[in-house]
């Protein structure tokens, strides 16, 4: 007998400046398919989330779009919402941060904190841009890592080493909102005594909350000696102010891990459920948090802590995943693999998308790499071939050979429990997060049912009139180990399920319906459950750039990149507008040509050798043949996108992209910077 359990699950917030994409996806199918499960056996399970609404970042993406950050939050809700939906995301609530009730919850979590003696007051060097007037969050500052040297990393942050910092700590910091180097002010701030908790957080580190080797990496900051945290930010902010301390609002890390609590909250006023029996400091109940691996810092450290001191309970364990990738790199709008949820709904069903990321899911927190080759092939191998082939290959003949009607008796129920008895093992899997392992077992399975269909074949036996019954008896057994599948797929396939659960006309299944086969009882009329997918259709899910323009740079419309109309116009032409956020991370600088030379096999392109002053020398490739002599090009200085990530090509590799203007073949000018600018020089 299963004791049943009380759950309240959650998976990351998802930030409200934009379309949910495939790597907030997988997290939202991860985290359904382990409720659906548990709901499955059994147990009493809630799935929360919400938007997290505050910050600089949704401040200044209003302002671009000339609305308030109320209306830009409250549409992005309303697309995101219907995104999980369409996903087949089972959510019991769905919030935003920006609630009357995470408010209420902050302001008594932070007074509670306050009273208890965590909360402290110091003024801090802030980092303040003088020409967009305003403080700069950590993520609005970037700069040289001061602990491994990387480039280009944001101001709390690494994302090569890790190491978590302070924008005072880089080196070179420039603002991400204006490209000019900010000044420090002082400032009055309010900390959270992080520091206090560093003895219970690794004990509960160690408890088996973590994955073992998030708790490896976790050890690095307990090495280091855990920092207290900054809770504060200073207007102009979007969030809620702090009470008591007029001007100063709380940070969005202090308030969006609230907003699992405020979600929860408007769930219990919905439907009776209490908040305490979930979140007091002694509750019987579990909480699971399920997010990304560049996310651990908050969930496993600061939040924890945070419900601790405020007399609440930790959270029973955090499940941490990888990122995904497609064909092998990181999703990239340039390279046409940034693949919106809602890009992908418009070609394919759901479920191919939950089968395929659940057939690669595990406990672990590797990343997902979306082969779109091996996608079409997964999905027509395991669902169609495997799967669905059995009831299709069995429907029939008992539709029109036994007027619908199942046997009532199995002629081989040492296989039928055979499949009944690997629903342990099944669901030991799911409940582990080895989702990968569970449609291991689940289709070694359908190929064991498609072998007896196979040595049986009822379209032989059907064609003998005296067989009738033993075709029957066969396709029955087929149906039935087929139902067994079903049930084990639900929590990855719910729709494909319930159609199957009808075509049974049965009314419902939990995990324990198949320990028993169903025998006797009439069967509807068989429709396909899944079709074939053209691997030509999945391919154009990434739309690859033209030749020239995805080897260097698309030509800019007259007037240059610099003018925010013209890079929305390129962006256009494109498929993809990008935003004010978008336009302020682009990093132009001045480059001297230091060689240019034709390149053989391709009719458009030369390739240039670049100095980039501090950057170092690097090689482009440039659509520009037909408009410039290589020869005339050595010792030109032109601008460049510096921070654009490379691109493998057949000829080499690409390691930026040129500035020009012009409709294209002779007729292209390259961008000149001002007269005294030299090689490594910023352009604004």
């Amino acid at each position: 007998m299963i004791q049943r359990r009380r759950i309240l699950v959650t998976s990351a917030l998802y930030y409200a400046n934009g379309p949910l994409h495939l790597g907030h996806i997988l997290e939202a199918i991860q985290t359904d398919i382990w409720v659906r499960f548990q709901k499955l056996r059994g147990h009493e399970c809630h799935y929360v989330c919400a938007d997290d609404t505050h910050g600089t970042p949704i401040m200044l993406k209003a302002q671009s779009e000339g609305v308030t950050p109320e209306q830009l939050i409250a549409r992005v809700n309303v697309e995101h919402r219907q995104d999980l939906a369409d996903m087949l995301i089972g959510l019991d609530n769905f919030g935003s941060t920006h609630s009357a009730e995470n408010q209420a919850i902050c302001d008594r979590m932070y007074l509670a904190l306050r009273e208890a003696g965590y909360i402290d007051r110091r003024s801090v060097r802030q980092a303040y841009d003088e020409k967009a007037k305003m403080f700069l969050p950590d993520r609005y500052v970037k700069g040289i890592c001061p602990v491994c040297g990387t480039a280009d990393q944001y101001g709390d942050s690494c994302e090569n080493c890790g190491s978590t910092y302070t924008p005072a700590d880089l080196k070179n910091p420039i603002s991400v909102v204006t490209g000019t180097a900010p000044v420090w002010r002082e400032s009055e701030h309010y900390f959270f005594k992080l520091s206090a908790f560093e003895k219970s957080l690794s004990t509960w580190v160690r408890s088996g909350a973590t994955q073992g080797s998030v708790a490896r990496k976790l050890d690095e900051w307990f090495t280091q000696g855990l920092r207290d945290w900054d809770i504060s930010r200073d207007a102009p902010y979007f969030g809620f102010e702090i009470p008591g301390a007029p001007g100063k609002y709380f940070y969005v890390w202090f308030d969006a891990p609230i907003g699992y609590l405020a979600s929860f909250t408007q769930l219990c006023n919905r439907t009776g459920l209490k908040f305490d029996d979930f979140l007091a400091a002694d509750s019987a109940a579990e909480m699971h948090h399920f997010i990304g691996k560049d996310i651990l810092y908050f969930h496993t450290l600061f939040w924890p802590a945070v419900l601790e001191g405020a007399s609440m309970r930790r959270p029973t364990a955090v499940h941490a995943h990888g990122f995904v990738t497609i064909n092998g790199q990181k999703m990239s709008k340039s390279r046409g693999t940034f693949i919106t949820a809602r890009n992908y709904l418009e070609c394919f069903s759901p479920e191919y998308l939950r089968y395929y990321f659940a057939a690669k899911l595990s406990s672990g927190i590797d990343d997902i790499d979306m082969n779109l080759d091996e996608f079409s092939t997964r999905l027509n191998s395991d669902i169609v071939g495997k799967l669905v082939n059995i009831a299709s290959r069995c429907a029939g003949f008992i539709t029109r050979n036994a007027a619908g009607a199942l046997s009532k008796a199995l002629p081989d129920p040492d296989l039928y429990d055979a499949f009944a008895a690997a629903g342990d093992g099944i669901a030991a899997a799911y409940e582990t997060l080895d989702t990968a392992g569970a449609v291991r077992d689940i289709m070694a399975l359908a190929d064991r049912a498609n072998q007896y269909i196979d040595l049986h074949k009822p379209w032989t036996l059907a064609k003998q009139p005296e067989k009738a019954v033993q075709v029957q008896d066969i396709c029955t057994q087929g149906l039935n180990l087929f139902r067994v599948l079903m049930i084990y797929l639900q929590p990855i396939l719910p729709d494909m399920a319930l159609k199957a659960q009808r075509f049974f006309q049965e009314s419902s299944w939990d995990w324990a319906s198949a320990a028993t086969p169903l025998l006797g009882s009439v069967i509807k009329p068989y429709e396909p459950l899944a079709t074939r997918l053209d691997p030509k259709a999945v391919a154009r899910l990434v739309q690859p750039q033209a030749d020239a323009a995805a080897s260097a740079q698309p030509v800019a419309p007259a007037g240059g990149a610099s003018d925010a109309a013209s890079l929305a116009a390129a962006a256009a032409v494109e498929g993809n507008m990008i935003s004010i956020d978008d336009f302020m991370r682009v990093d132009l600088r001045v480059a001297k040509v230091l060689s240019a030379s034709v390149v053989d096999g391709a009719d458009k392109l030369l390739k240039l050798r670049l100095d980039v002053g501090e950057l170092g020398q690097r090689d482009i490739f440039a659509g520009i043949r037909a408009a410039y002599d290589p020869a005339l090009l050595v010792g030109r200085l032109i601008v460049v996108v510096a921070n654009l990530e490379p691109r493998k090509m057949r000829f080499g590799l690409s390691e930026g992209m040129m500035l020009a203007a012009g409709p294209g073949g002779k007729d292209v000018f390259l961008l000149s910077p001002d007269a005294g600018a030299a090689p490594g020089m910023r352009v604004k």
